[in-house]
């Protein structure tokens, strides 16, 4: 998948635990862990609002793109 997340590397430079984020965020750990591990195929504007605002990021901080087509 050519977006990745960047949840773990966040969640790391802010001293963070996905436990906490979880109860911080609102939503549960296995839908962050789905994040972290790129399963997840969509994520609502309302929970990447609520993610940056605990780890008082930006959404480009969590989501790169990576073009994978060959030149």
């Amino acid at each position: 998948m050519p977006i990745m997340v960047s949840l773990d590397l966040m969640l790391a430079k802010r001293k963070m635990s996905v436990t906490e984020l979880s109860e911080r965020v609102g939503i549960t750990i296995a839908n962050l862990s789905n994040l972290k591990t790129g399963k997840a195929k969509a994520i609502r504007f309302s929970t990447l609002e609520a993610i940056c605002k605990v780890l008082q990021c930006q959404p480009g901080d969590l989501l790169t793109f990576e073009n994978q087509e060959m030149e």
